[in-house]
C-alpha cells in the first residue's frame, strides 16, 4: 500500500483528474473572457427617420460575471470630431444610475438597468442629427474590460416608396399554381369517383343479365313449366 501511495500526488487525485480539471478551469475562464462585456446596437445597427420625426437610437450591454460601477456613453461622430450625447454610471446589476448626464438638446434617455438597456430617444430629429452614433461601456469588475458598438441615423424628408410589383406577381403566379393544383386534384377525385360508380352500375347491370338469360334457356335454378300430355 505505501508503495501505491507514493507514487499518487498529495490532494486525491490521480494526474488525469487534475489535468481535466485544470482543462475545464481554463475553458471556463476562456469563456468568460470571450464573453467579456459587450455593448450591442441589435441586429440592424442602423435606421432611416423621417425629417422632424422621434427616433429611438438603442443600446444593450452584457457581461458574463455581471456589473460594478459600470461606466457607459454614448458619443456622436460630428464630421470626424466626437460629442458626447450622454454618460453615467450604473452601480450594479438592477440598479438603476443616480444620474444620467444629458449634454445635446432633444435627448431623452430611457434605459433601464434592469432590462441592461441604455439607449435614448432624440427627439424632432434634424438633418444634422445624421451620422453615427457610438455606445460605449467600462466594467472595472472586469478589470476595466470595455467595449463599444456604433449606429447609424439617416435622415429623410421622406420615406421612399417600396415597389411591390415583383413581389405581387410572384405572390400571384405563386397562388394561381396553388389554385390549378388544387382545382386538379378535385377534378381528378370526381372523374374517379364517376367512373368507380359507373363500373358498379356496369357490374350490376351483367349480373341482372345473366340471371335472365339462365332463366330463359332452362338452366339450374330456373323453373320450367311441365308439358301437356
Amino acid at each position: 500500500m505505501e508503495a501505491q501511495n507514493r507514487g499518487r500526488p498529495r490532494g486525491g487525485g490521480t494526474p488525469s483528474e487534475i489535468t481535466l480539471s485544470c482543462f475545464l478551469l481554463i475553458l471556463i475562464i476562456g469563456v468568460c473572457c470571450v464573453h467579456a462585456l459587450e455593448m450591442s446596437t441589435g441586429k440592424i445597427p442602423f435606421l432611416e427617420a423621417v425629417n422632424g420625426s422621434t427616433v429611438l437610437i438603442p443600446c444593450t450591454y452584457a457581461s458574463c460575471i455581471g456589473i460594478k460601477n459600470l461606466y457607459f456613453k454614448w458619443e456622436f461622430n460630428d464630421n470626424g470630431t466626437m460629442q458626447k450625447v450622454a454618460d453615467s454610471v450604473i452601480p450594479m446589476d438592477n440598479v438603476e444610475p443616480s444620474k444620467v448626464n444629458i449634454y445635446r438638446e432633444r435627448v431623452e434617455y430611457v434605459g433601464s438597468s434592469k432590462l441592461n438597456n441604455i439607449s435614448f430617444l432624440l427627439w424632432n430629429v434634424t438633418f444634422e442629427d445624421a451620422g453615427v452614433y457610438t455606445c460605449f461601456g467600462k466594467n472595472p469588475k472586469e478589470k476595466d474590460k470595455n467595449h463599444s458598438a456604433i449606429f447609424t441615423l439617416y435622415v429623410v424628408e421622406e420615406l421612399r416608396v417600396v415597389d411591390n410589383t415583383l413581389t405581387i406577381i410572384i405572390a400571384s403566379c405563386v397562388g394561381g399554381f396553388i389554385g390549378f393544383l388544387m382545382a386538379f386534384m378535385l377534378i381528378k377525385n370526381f372523374t374517379l369517383f364517376v367512373l368507380a360508380k359507373l363500373e358498379e352500375k356496369n357490374k350490376e347491370c351483367l349480373v341482372t343479365s345473366s340471371g335472365i338469360d339462365n332463366t330463359e334457356n332452362g338452366l339450374s335454378g330456373s323453373k320450367t313449366t311441365p308439358k301437356k300430355a
